[in-house]
């Protein structure tokens, strides 16, 4: 079969040989760790992406995905719902009270952000439900004030089901100062644990009592808490479902209370890309040595081959196609060995922590008790990418080096 001479040629310098096992071992070690490198990226991202994704699915499940708040209090908020539902992007849409204000017990106090909720729907809109750890979400009811607590503030207060907490909110009044603390007895009759800082900063109640301490009616509520398909897409839609409505309704969503969160996680994971774009990168210039050393050892071959017809592009050409077949099977086996590492590392750690008997990833400590991880095409793509253009740029200067090599002067030193 008919190839070019620079494929032949430059495919053939990839093999070993007896006189140049040196320079095959340097470039079979550049070959690993351009595969090592990308192996690297690969896993590492993948392993961020999940995180990302727990951090997502755990504090973006407890907080609303965006609300249509009241300017002054909703009597009814059935045709609210029943307006925002129309748009194809909202999901579920119930009544939400949100309240800010101090916990007390037996002198210690922290801040707490309240939320008012029915019991009965905020299934549709939060994860809650599913990380009660002790007592009842349904156990909230109207009247009563109970309240749902995270599992940080029950540790930082010491508290169980059935303990008391005062709950402490600002009051507008007409004294001189404008605002006066209001005192509630609250009942805890419930701990969730998401495993995110929310434990340690929100609280549930019901709606109705929320009312009650915001001196409203018992079936007003301070805006409708909507879950959206697509959470990037929630302060458009809040905003034209708001504008629907009326001036007498704004629309708020999670990038205001959470954006910054999430935009910080996206920065971190574009600067880890690059650092670890900088082991791909000292792995594709090890091309380079490699290279030159095998344009010395092949002095003598390069001058033949120029006195019998060569030209300087085919010359410059042989040794572009070895240092680029290399780069393509490095980045090839670290591709598919990060892969399969990205799609099973969670096995894997958990292998090593039942053989060492030591847990990584305590749930005690960390959020999560495994490592998880996302494998996502685009990123694989774009390493794999940046592998190829790495090493294909780190061929040029050696062989432009050996074109430029004189066939007499090779020759007589040979």
């Amino acid at each position: 079969m008919f190839r070019p001479l620079s494929i032949f040629i430059g495919t053939r310098y990839t093999r070993a040989k007896r006189r140049n096992r040196f320079v095959s071992f340097i470039s079979m070690t550049s070959m690993i760790g351009l595969a090592l490198g990308v192996l690297a990226m690969i896993v590492v991202l993948s392993v961020m992406n999940g995180f990302q994704r727990e951090m997502s699915s755990r504090i973006l499940g407890m907080v609303p995905h965006a609300t249509i708040v009241g300017v002054n209090p909703i009597d009814d908020w059935q045709p609210v719902a029943a307006a925002a539902m129309k748009n194809p992007e909202v999901t579920a849409a119930v009544p939400f009270t949100e309240m800010e204000g101090m916990l007390s017990y037996k002198g210690t106090m922290q801040p707490i952000q309240v939320s008012g909720v029915d019991p009965a729907l905020e299934g549709q809109v939060s994860i809650v439900a599913k990380h009660i750890v002790q007592g009842r979400l349904d156990a909230l009811k109207p009247g009563e004030f109970g309240v749902v607590i995270g599992e940080i503030t029950a540790r930082r207060f010491r508290l169980n089901v059935g303990d008391k907490i005062t709950l402490i909110v600002p009051e507008v009044s007409t004294a001189p100062g404008g605002i006066t603390p209001r005192m509630q007895r609250l009942n805890v009759v419930g701990v969730f644990k998401v495993g995110a800082e929310l434990d340690g900063s929100m609280a549930l109640i019901h709606v109705a009592d929320a009312a009650q301490m915001q001196h409203w009616e018992p079936n007003q509520v301070q805006s409708v808490r909507l879950a959206v398909k697509d959470l990037y897409a929630a302060p458009k839609v809040s905003s034209d479902i708001a504008t629907g409505l009326g001036a007498a309704y704004k629309a708020d969503d999670w990038t205001h209370t959470q954006g910054s969160l999430f935009s910080a996680m996206k920065m971190e994971k574009t600067m880890i890309g690059l650092l670890l774009l900088m082991i791909v990168a000292v792995a594709a210039f090890n091309i380079i040595a490699t290279l030159i050393m095998v344009v010395n050892d092949k002095g003598a071959d390069i001058a033949i081959l120029r006195t019998i017809g060569a030209t300087p592009r085919q010359i410059m050409a042989i040794f572009m196609v070895q240092g680029t077949v290399i780069g393509i099977v490095g980045t090839l086996i670290g591709g598919v060995l990060g892969v399969i590492a990205a799609l099973n590392v969670s096995e894997m750690v958990g292998w090593v922590e039942r053989v060492t008997g030591q847990h990584i990833f305590s749930s005690d400590v960390y959020f999560v008790s495994n490592l998880p991880s996302e494998l996502q095409g685009a990123d694989v793509a774009l390493i794999c990418s940046a592998g190829f253009v790495l090493s294909f740029l780190a061929t040029i200067y050696p062989a432009w080096r050996a074109a430029k090599i004189e066939p007499a002067h090779a020759l007589r030193y040979s």
